[in-house]
């Protein structure tokens, strides 16, 4: 195993730390021009050729995991038994690269409610997600996980030269080192309203300490304390996620953590191969400086996640790992939070989703555009109508097709329809029970007095409620978190919020009076249970009580 080494930070000016590093922060504003275009037209057409095969990626997958796609094709060509695409990152210019995507008609399929709820097992199919298959992925990450166990900052970036043509001194670096990135001030503008509006949410959630005393002289307190040490995910490649970084950073900020790791992959720079100057997001690093972010670890896939999960020469160890990523990403978390490097993770994730309950009232171009924002993500999205009785659902479908056809991403888009569907149904009643059994990430809301229909929901990761609330706010700047349970975790996984990087404590004290009257009920307890040890705990202080009372 490799020497467990103490975190060895630079503290040294921003230009020799970013020297050091060989890291140049470039402007990304552009990030969607045609610069990247050519790059990137390749990566679509290999993900339209798998289109047939099924993963859990999540639709913001990072350059690292299709590298390691592309140098593993036997092993892949065993875990993409499944049917969907593996999604890559693709700017919206590059999605379409001259304009070569042919616009064609896209419909969801629609099944009627009441004929479903009738045959149980056809509506589980019906509803069903893509199938997992962690094991195979599992196989793929293992190896990664292991070297960056034993060979620490040496295994990163080896794997990082591999998969990201990006060759790093060291992988990672003080935030704090690197300076402001120049970007317009429209752009920090909406960062700045988004960070303020993240940030007043999640510091109303913070809760004053609770204390019961729950019979006379029996004080019982509950109170949390922050998780010393995070790490937080945000995928990369060529998408530029300023979001993702807000919605972690932000409430591991105002939880008092004192180590917040952000690892993201690098990009090329100037140069060509491996000698190509390292640059990340302009927009990415203004969101974690502006968060509070204390390391910048440049590196993506599970190389990042096991960095992170335990420790290298310059990556601290962290206590808990947050954030969205593709399968190997979540691979990654799965083993390592079952493995000897004590640390926990978020949630289990899957594609994105949204499932769209809508009355005859519903706009459908705002219930097409609701659908399609999911849907843009990536293949493996899946999006869902249900229709109540008087929607005009063949508006919504020419609305979906024609709105998807001039989408930066309609490949991606259309390929997320062709495994989505709709169901109609009678009432708000029957749309709830359907929503409520798939348990979506996003649920929206779009029919009349939404708000008094909110205590049916029971199940869903968070709810965009009224004719007036696109996913999207939620997504970017509402305040809301978006890091959420998908592929039905809703059932029993909250989104990540305050509470997600604190603990609690419980704390009890008793007065003599206290053990004198609750004493005798744990004696009897301990003896039915056979521990005496616990019994004679309690015991020995009760005769120490009455001998007191005698003297």
């Amino acid at each position: 195993m490799a020497a467990k080494k103490q975190p060895a930070l630079a503290s040294a000016s921003a230009s020799a730390s970013s020297s050091a590093l060989g890291l140049v922060i470039r402007a990304r504003r552009s990030c969607s021009c045609a610069a990247f275009a050519s790059r990137n037209k390749e990566a679509i057409r290999v993900s339209m050729n798998m289109q047939r095969e099924r993963n859990n990626a999540k639709s913001c997958s990072n350059a690292s995991a299709m590298a390691c796609v592309s140098q593993h094709p036997a092993a892949m060509s065993k875990a993409m038994s499944m049917k969907r695409a593996v999604p890559m990152h693709a700017t919206p210019s590059a999605v379409h690269p001259g304009g070569e995507a042919e616009a064609k008609e896209m419909r969801l399929k629609t099944y009627d409610g009441s004929s479903l709820t009738a045959q149980p097992d056809t509506l589980r199919a019906v509803m069903a997600r893509p199938r997992i298959d962690f094991a195979s992925v599992q196989s793929q990450v293992h190896p990664i996980i292991d070297g960056v166990r034993k060979r620490g900052d040496e295994a990163v970036c080896e794997y990082t030269e591999k998969f990201d043509k990006c060759k790093l001194k060291h992988p990672v670096v003080a935030v704090a080192d690197l300076p402001w990135p120049d970007l317009p001030s429209s752009i920090t503008d909406a960062f700045k309203v988004a960070y303020e509006n993240i940030k007043s949410f999640h510091e109303a959630q913070a809760s004053s300490d609770l204390m019961v005393e729950t019979m006379p002289g029996v004080r019982c307190r509950r109170m949390a304390r922050p998780i010393n040490a995070v790490g937080l995910y945000v995928p990369g490649g060529t998408a530029v996620l300023p979001s993702s970084a807000l919605m972690l950073a932000v409430p591991a900020a105002v939880a008092g953590c004192k180590t917040i790791v952000m690892a993201t992959p690098p990009r090329q720079g100037s140069g060509e191969g491996t000698t190509a100057e390292v640059s990340i997001s302009d927009e990415v690093l203004y969101c974690a400086k502006l968060a509070g972010v204390t390391h910048l670890l440049m590196a993506g896939g599970a190389q990042a996640i096991a960095a992170m999960a335990y420790g290298t020469e310059t990556c601290p160890k962290v206590d808990k790992i947050f954030g969205p990523g593709n399968q190997y990403v979540t691979a990654a978390k799965m083993v390592l939070q079952n493995s000897e490097a004590m640390v926990g993770i978020d949630m289990p994730a899957g594609p994105s989703e949204v499932l769209v309950i809508a009355d005859e009232g519903a706009n459908p171009a705002h219930v097409a555009a609701d659908l399609l924002s999911q849907a843009e993500h990536g293949p493996d999205s899946q999006v869902v109508l249900i229709a109540i009785k008087g929607v005009n659902l063949a508006a919504i479908q020419s609305e979906l097709s024609a709105q998807c056809s001039a989408l930066a991403r309609s490949d991606f888009a259309s390929l997320a329809l062709e495994h989505s569907f709709a169901i109609t149904v009678d009432n708000l009643d029957q749309a709830y029970d359907l929503s409520n059994l798939y348990a979506p990430e996003h649920l929206i809301v779009n029919v009349a007095e939404a708000e008094q229909s909110l205590g049916k929901v029971t199940n869903a990761g968070s709810v965009f409620l009224g004719r007036w609330t696109p996913e999207s706010v939620g997504d970017y700047a509402s305040g809301t978190n978006h890091v959420l349970p998908t592929y039905g975790y809703a059932r029993m996984y909250s989104g990540v919020s305050l509470s997600s990087f604190q603990k609690s404590i419980t704390v009890q004290s008793l007065t003599s009076e206290g053990l004198e009257g609750l004493g005798p009920t744990v004696e009897v307890m301990a003896n039915v249970e056979g521990l005496t040890a616990h019994k004679q705990a309690v015991t020995l202080r009760l005769e120490s009580i009455r001998a007191a009372k005698k003297t």
